[in-house]
Order: structure tokens, then C-alpha cells, then sequence
């Protein structure tokens, strides 16, 4: 016993010691984290005189950032660690631009692209129109970058110049969908998919079913991609005088155009048109430094990027006076990301949580307009029509709706705009798929395989779902007919807002995928534009004239615990050393994360009645 006590005794120690480290550890966190906010005296970067104001954005383009808790967020910092995909806020990048025009500090602006992943089309094409704007100033915009993606390329093209590394490349290779397929994996692990679905073109659960893309899903996305790529390569030879073989298409012209530079990519950029002049780093930074001056501190040329850019801004409008808001508000509600059942964060939409942002619109008297910018591909038909419902009460009640149309608005992205009083979509907006689905998987063969059965008693004759038992036929016919009926629904919808009959909605919806410009064609949207237009729209159908009201962009509510912890945390945040931005770039790395968020969707079928308005293919690479 005595040799035992020992033992536990040593162990007892030796926990106990690591206990007040770890308490200590956590106390003087605490206690740096308190004093930081005590000290608060973030340094404000200040504004260089005819300094360039550097865009480098890192992440995706998106609406609205995804919520994360400011805990996770400070500790993401600390630990140099991000989420999958980096975020980048389009409002806040076009808004620097914008400021930055109009600044008579700002001499110049830089464009370095090598984190930029994209984000849709039409958001690229929002962020070039605001370079254009800003070149109208008279201040010259400069591209700088090793390599440029055909995303980072399409914002570089609004460049007044291009420099690029004499090593480097512009990708101009088009859009590209591609679907894994899963029908002969789930063969081999016996496990029985049953799938509903109405539309010919509703291809969302052929993954499912098939190995490969059936023939009315390839020419439907072949004719969606091609209209995209048009609009691609419009925007970007209104910027550059290039040659006509580097925007065939045809791998002959693109091989002659190699040969003739050499087998040299970069010198074959030049070449094309597509850039002005290759020149390894040092130059380029050269070039900035003979256009803004030099840095003593940095050791490079002036400039401030955009983020500390925003932040001066932000100082800067806290010491000025306050100007009172006016009592007449058009409200933006964005709805981002899959749609779900029930409440749900900034970077999905929840039925019932945005439906609560709708309703809290239509009881507030200020709030005389409301404008929903959709960027979703859908997702629960029973959500989506929790919050078309809403805007139908918005409606009633006598605020005009407008639906502004993002990167992508279809299926239950589209049943949502139908309810709007006018529906305005960018001209390369995915919309459309008018479709529903149902999907419900059976392991009964796959237990079996491991020799597991399943078997119980019922009080009644009616089916059930159940993973583990065959799927009853009576299942089958009430789950497809709830599909077919979701359909009818959806068509009718769609007829009664777009003055439109049932037959002739039928005849574009069919789960088909259209772009702003066609659906504009087809009927299902009234004009093509950008939220500033649907602004306008909603302003004029309240009847109220320029400078009588406010626009109200989203915040995302903080309860008073999350509140404390941001500012906590966020002025902590400012002291930990500049972190480097991560993008999967190895190929195994891009590899797991596309599998991963092509399996991560099935997380996102949480519909109570199991039907679905989600279009899987509205994405573009």
C-alpha cells in the first residue's frame, strides 16, 4: 500500500503541476488580453501622401462573411491558423476603391492578386467596374504578380499596366464544371439510393445515380458555361488589345502562339497582349518606388493596403461630427450560401432566421423599402418558402421588395425571388433551375454484408424512413408525388409573379440552369444589374427621392457576451505579429478539399419533408 500511495502520489504531483501551468498560462493570457483594451491605442496606420493604396485581397469574394466567434477568431490569429476557404468582404474591397478616388492622399493603386481565389463572375465584374470608376480620377492603377489565375487576370485586365514575372503565366483556359459521381462506389458498399426528381435538366442527385454526366445535363451546362465565358472574354478585351488566338479557344492557335515565343509562357503573354512588361520582383517594386517614393521604414515604396486603408477610414469617421441618419431606411437583407431549415449564421441561410431579419423589416416603421441580395444556389424547399412568405408580408404591408441577384440566385435562391416585387440579376448570374428533388438513402444490404438485420413491429400500416429497412413502396409514391407536388408549386409561383402560364414556365424550368442574360430573355427576371440598381429601384417604388433616405447594410448581431469578447479579443488581436495567408495550393491539397466539399453538401439536406430546390452544378472553376 505504502509503495502504492507512492505512486498515486507522484502521479497526483505531476498533475497538479501541470494544472497551475496551465492556469497560469491561461490567467496571464487573460490578464495581456485586459490590459491591451485598457491600453487601447491601436496604432493607426497612417495615410502616406501620394501614397498607392495596395488591393490585395485574400480569399474568395463573398456577400457576407461567414460567421466565426471572435474566441475562434482571436485564436485563429494567434495561432496563425485560417478556415478552409479565406473570406474577402466585395463591399468593403469597392469600398476602398471608391474612397480611395476621391483621396487626394492616394496617388496610384496597386493591384497584387496572388491571393485572390475568385468568387463568381459577376462579383469580378462589380470589383472592375469600381477600378475603371477609379481610374476616371486620373490615378493610375499597376497589376504586379509572378502568375495570374483567369480570376486574378479578369480584375488585372482593368489595370492601366501589367508587369509579371518573367518565369510566370496568365491562365486564359475557360470555365470548367466538373461533378464526382458516386453510383458505383455506393454499388460496391451496398448501399440502396432512392432518388425522386421532375425536370429533365434537375441533374443535382445524378451523382448519385450515374458514373458520368447524363446528355441533357451537358448541353444545358454547356450552354450556360459558354454564355459565361463570352461575357469573361468581353470584359476583358474592352481592357486589352490582345490577339485573337489567345481567346479561341483552339488548342492549335494557342500552341502556334506558344511556338512563336519560344515554348516561353510569359514571353508569349507579352506577346499576346496579355501583359505589358515581364519583370522579375525587385523591378516592379522599383517601378512603384519611382511613381510613389520611397519608404524609409518599410524599405519599399509608399503605400497602405486596404484593410489598414478601411481602418484609418473608420478612425477617421469616429473623430468626425456625426451626421444624423434619415428616418427613411432601405434595408439590405443578404441571404448567402445554402438554404436550411431552421436559424442559422452569416454563411447560410436559415429559413427561420431569415425570415426573422424580413419580419423585423416589416414591423420597423423607419425601414420603407427592402432590398434581399440572394447569392445561394437553394437548398430546402420548405425553408424557402418560409421566407417567401415573409417577403409576401413585407409586400402587404406596403414596403416594396426588390431581389438583387449576386453570383448565383437559383433554385431555392430563385423561389425566394419570386416573391419580391421586381427581381434584378446580374448578367452573369446562375439562376434559374427551376426543379425539386428528394434523396434518401438504405443500408439494409450494406448491414447485411456484415451480418446486421434489422427488424421492430408498427402500430400502423403507414411507411416509415428508416436507414436500416428496405424503402417501402408506399414510401416511394409518396415521396415522389410530394416531389412532383413541390414542382407544381414551384411552377405556379413562378407563373403568378412573372404573369407567365404554368406550361410556359415548364418549358424553361425543368431544372434548367440560365445566366441573368437569358433569364432576362426567358422572362424570369426584369432587369440586369448590380444592388446599386436595385437600390434605386426600391427608392422609386417607395417613392422616395436621392437624399431623403439611408441605405442599412447588415451587422451581424453579437449577443452582450460576444460583444464583450470581440472587443476583448479584437483589440488583443491588434499586438500578435501579421500572419501569412495559406491557399491550398499543393495538388493533394486541392484534391481533398474539393472531395470534401463535394461530400460536406450532404450535411446541408436537412429539409423535414426530405425535397429539395438546390442546384449542385452552379458552380464555375
Amino acid at each position: 500500500m505504502k509503495f502504492l500511495r507512492k505512486i498515486l502520489s507522484a502521479i497526483w504531483r505531476v498533475i497538479n503541476a501541470f494544472r497551475k501551468v496551465v492556469l497560469n498560462i491561461v490567467f496571464f493570457l487573460i490578464l495581456f488580453m485586459v490590459l491591451a483594451v485598457l491600453m487601447s491605442s491601436e496604432d493607426i496606420v497612417e495615410v502616406p501622401q501620394d501614397g498607392l493604396l495596395v488591393l490585395n485581397p485574400s480569399g474568395i469574394l463573398v456577400e457576407q462573411e461567414t460567421y466565426i466567434s471572435p474566441a475562434d477568431l482571436f485564436f485563429q490569429q494567434a495561432f496563425n491558423s485560417q478556415p478552409e476557404i479565406p473570406e474577402v468582404n466585395i463591399y468593403e474591397l469597392i469600398g476602398s476603391i471608391d474612397s480611395a478616388a476621391e483621396d487626394e492622399r492616394i496617388g496610384g493603386l496597386v493591384l497584387d492578386l496572388r491571393n485572390l481565389r475568385g468568387g463568381g463572375l459577376s462579383k469580378l465584374k462589380l470589383v472592375g467596374e469600381h477600378l475603371d470608376a477609379f481610374r476616371q480620377s486620373g490615378k493610375p492603377v499597376i497589376a504586379v504578380g509572378d502568375y495570374y489565375s483567369q480570376n486574378q487576370y479578369y480584375l488585372a485586365s482593368h489595370a492601366d499596366t501589367i508587369y509579371m514575372n518573367p518565369l510566370g503565366a496568365v491562365s486564359l483556359d475557360g470555365f470548367h464544371y466538373n461533378q464526382m459521381y458516386f453510383k458505383s462506389m455506393l454499388e460496391k458498399l451496398k448501399v440502396n439510393q432512392h432518388i425522386f426528381r421532375v425536370g429533365s435538366y434537375k441533374s443535382a442527385v445524378e451523382p448519385f445515380m450515374l458514373d458520368s454526366m447524363s446528355e441533357e445535363a451537358r448541353e444545358a451546362n454547356e450552354a450556360w458555361l459558354n454564355e459565361l465565358w463570352t461575357q469573361y472574354l468581353n470584359g476583358v478585351q474592352n481592357n486589352r488589345d490582345l490577339a485573337p488566338e489567345v481567346t479561341s479557344g483552339l488548342i492549335e492557335d494557342y500552341l502556334a502562339l506558344y511556338q512563336r515565343a519560344g515554348n516561353n509562357q510569359a514571353e508569349m503573354a507579352k506577346q499576346a497582349g496579355l501583359v505589358d512588361e515581364l519583370k522579375v520582383r525587385n523591378e516592379m517594386r522599383n517601378e512603384l518606388i519611382n511613381l510613389a517614393g520611397y519608404d524609409n521604414d518599410k524599405e519599399t515604396y509608399r503605400h497602405i493596403t486596404y484593410q489598414d486603408y478601411l481602418r484609418t477610414l473608420d478612425s477617421e469617421k469616429q473623430m468626425s461630427p456625426k451626421t444624423k441618419s434619415h428616418d427613411n431606411q432601405i434595408a439590405i437583407i443578404v441571404g448567402r450560401g445554402p438554404i436550411l431549415d431552421g436559424h442559422r449564421r452569416a454563411g447560410e441561410i436559415g429559413g427561420d432566421s431569415m425570415a426573422e431579419e424580413l419580419r423585423k423589416a416589416r414591423l420597423n416603421d423607419d425601414v420603407k423599402a427592402v432590398v434581399v441580395r440572394i447569392d445561394s444556389p437553394g437548398g430546402s424547399a420548405f425553408a424557402s418558402e418560409i421566407i417567401r412568405q415573409e417577403i409576401l408580408h413585407l409586400r402587404e404591408a406596403g414596403k416594396p421588395v426588390i431581389a438583387s441577384m449576386s453570383s448565383t440566385a437559383a433554385s431555392g435562391g430563385y423561389w425566394i425571388a419570386a416573391g419580391a416585387d421586381e427581381i434584378i440579376a446580374s448578367p452573369s448570374t446562375i439562376t434559374g433551375s427551376i426543379g425539386v428533388f428528394g434523396l434518401f438513402v438504405t443500408l439494409e444490404d450494406s448491414l447485411a454484408e456484415l451480418g446486421i438485420y434489422s427488424d421492430g413491429v408498427s402500430t400502423t400500416e403507414l411507411p416509415s424512413l428508416d436507414l436500416t429497412q428496405q424503402l417501402d413502396p408506399a414510401a416511394e409514391y409518396l415521396l415522389q408525388s410530394s416531389v412532383e407536388d413541390i414542382y407544381q408549386k414551384f411552377l405556379q409561383l413562378v407563373g403568378d409573379a412573372r404573369n407567365m402560364s404554368v406550361e410556359d414556365v415548364h418549358e424553361i424550368a425543368q431544372g434548367r440552369v440560365w445566366t441573368g442574360q437569358a433569364a432576362l430573355d426567358n422572362g424570369l427576371v426584369d432587369a440586369l444589374g448590380e444592388v446599386n440598381l436595385a437600390i434605386q429601384a426600391a427608392a422609386t417604388m417607395a417613392e422616395l427621392e436621392e437624399g431623403s433616405f439611408s441605405v442599412h447594410w447588415p451587422k451581424q448581431s453579437l449577443s452582450p457576451g460576444e460583444q464583450f469578447m470581440k472587443e476583448l479579443f479584437g483589440t488583443a488581436s491588434a499586438w500578435l505579429p501579421s500572419r501569412e495567408v495559406h491557399t491550398p495550393s499543393g495538388l493533394a491539397e486541392q484534391a481533398l478539399l474539393q472531395l470534401w466539399q463535394d461530400v460536406q453538401i450532404l450535411n446541408q439536406f436537412n429539409d423535414p419533408d426530405g425535397t429539395y430546390i438546390r442546384c449542385l452544378e452552379c458552380r464555375v472553376d
